[in-house]
C-alpha cells in the first residue's frame, strides 16, 4: 500500500494565507528574502526583508508551516539573520526612536 500524507485543511489555509502575505510584501518591496525563527509555544516568526530594505514579520503556528509558506511564496529562506542578510535592513526614525526609548527605560508601546 502506498502511504498517503494526511493534509490538515486548517494548516493548508494557514500556509496559503501566509504565502499570500509574503508574496504581497515581496511585490511591494521589489522582492524579498526571509528567515524563520522558532519562538516557543507561539510558533515561528517569519522575518521578511525587501530588496528596498523595508522589513516586516509574520507569526506562524509552527516552524514547519512557516517554512512551507516561505517555500510556497517562492522567496529565499536564510538559515540565520546575520551577515549580508541583516545588512539589507533599512531602519527609519520610528525604529531608532523606539529602540532609544526602550534602552532609556521608556515605554515600549507594544
Amino acid at each position: 500500500m502506498a502511504e498517503t500524507e494526511q493534509v490538515d485543511p486548517k494548516a493548508g489555509r494557514t500556509v496559503a494565507r501566509l504565502a499570500r502575505q509574503i508574496s504581497a510584501f515581496a511585490q511591494a518591496h521589489g522582492g524579498a528574502e526571509g528567515q524563520v525563527s522558532y519562538i516557543g509555544e507561539r510558533g515561528a516568526r517569519i522575518v521578511l526583508v525587501g530588496e528596498d530594505g523595508g522589513w516586516g514579520d509574520l507569526v506562524a503556528p509552527s516552524p514547519e508551516l512557516a517554512r512551507k509558506a516561505v517555500e510556497k511564496a517562492g522567496i529565499t529562506e536564510h538559515e540565520a539573520f546575520d551577515g549580508e542578510f541583516a545588512a539589507k535592513v533599512r531602519t527609519g526614525p520610528y525604529e531608532w526612536t523606539r529602540m532609544a526609548g526602550i534602552q532609556l527605560g521608556g515605554p515600549s508601546n507594544t
